[in-house]
C-alpha cells in the first residue's frame, strides 16, 4: 500500500498495522518481552540477551520506538528503553476490539474503505 492510501482507512486500523509491522520480527518481540520482565534496560542489557548484531538490535528498537511501543529515555551516558504502556494497552485493545466483535460491526468500515478507494480512482481517471 502507498503512503497516499492511508488516507482511506480508519486511523486506528493504520495505527494497529503500524503495530503488527513493529512486532513482525520475533527479535522485536523478544525485546518487548525483556522490556516487560523489567521496567527499563539499557542497550548492553538488551543486546546481550537478543544473539544478534549490535546494529541489528539497534535497528530493531528504532522501529519499536517509530511504531510508538517502546520509550528511550537518557540515563547518561547511556539510554534506558522501557515499554511505552499507553500504545501496548491501545495496540492490545484495537486487537481485542476485531476478535470479540466480529466482520458484522466492521462491515460499515469496508464500505467506506470502498467507497473512499472508488471515489480516489474516479478522481485519478
Amino acid at each position: 500500500m502507498g503512503k497516499g492510501k492511508k488516507g482511506l482507512f480508519d486511523k486506528a486500523d493504520v495505527k494497529l498495522a503500524r503495530f503488527a509491522r513493529a512486532l513482525a520480527h520475533p527479535a522485536r518481540i523478544a525485546i518487548i518481552r525483556l522490556l516487560a520482565a523489567r521496567e527499563a534496560c539499557c542497550f548492553n542489557e538488551i543486546s546481550k540477551a537478543i544473539p544478534l548484531a549490535d546494529s541489528t538490535v539497534s535497528q530493531h528498537l528504532a522501529e519499536l520506538r517509530k511504531a510508538g511501543l517502546i520509550n528511550a529515555s537518557p540515563d547518561l551516558p547511556r539510554i534506558r528503553y522501557s515499554i511505552s504502556n499507553g500504545d501496548l494497552k491501545a495496540a492490545r485493545k484495537l486487537l481485542k476490539d476485531i476478535a470479540k466483535t466480529g466482520s458484522k460491526k466492521h462491515e460499515p468500515r469496508m464500505n467506506d474503505v470502498r467507497h473512499n478507494y472508488a471515489a480516489e480512482l474516479s478522481q485519478a481517471r
